[in-house]
């Protein structure tokens, strides 16, 4: 299985901007920081991902991007695919010459599993990732606040003192 960075990334970022859709546009600059993925890297993939039409561009002032379909019907696979991102664990790449123009005896084998590997990941939506996403999104959120009432608190407390 040869999923790179160039799949993960992809997939990082359009959950990213699944995350935000609700507020406008989303910059690439946003989604770099908060992932800590290179604003260059996003220009390319987002790029492949609007040529595959699953981005929309927004030019000018408060633009960026935003999802060209519902999340619900952008699948990980799609994603993956956009990015020109090989789901494959054959060594050959699926052209069945391993060993010196026939095919290995395991390529069965491998080819079963890029099947399994692609339905999975179509069979999982951008909507889920979202959705499996929100409360730990909200968790952090609590926290945070949390965070700041305790400092906040601390500092009042030492004021006092």
């Amino acid at each position: 299985m040869r999923l790179t960075t160039k799949g993960r990334f992809a997939v990082t970022a359009m959950l990213d901007l699944a995350l935000r859709q609700g507020n406008g546009p989303v910059t690439l600059a946003g989604i770099a920081e908060r992932q800590k993925i290179s604003l260059s890297y996003l220009e390319q993939l987002f790029g492949k991902l609007r040529r595959r039409s699953l981005v929309d561009s927004v030019r000018g002032p408060g633009g960026g991007y935003c999802l060209a379909k519902d999340a619900a019907e952008i699948s990980v696979a799609s994603i993956i695919q956009a990015v020109d991102e090989p789901i494959d664990a054959t060594q050959c790449g699926g052209k069945e010459n391993c060993l010196e123009e026939h095919r290995c005896m395991t390529h069965d084998l491998w080819a079963n599993l890029n099947q399994t590997i692609f339905e999975y990941l179509a069979s999982v939506s951008l909507a889920q990732l979202v959705e499996g996403q929100r409360p730990k999104e909200q968790g952090h959120e609590v926290s945070v606040l949390q965070d700041k009432r305790v400092a906040h608190a601390k500092a009042a407390t030492s004021a006092t003192l």
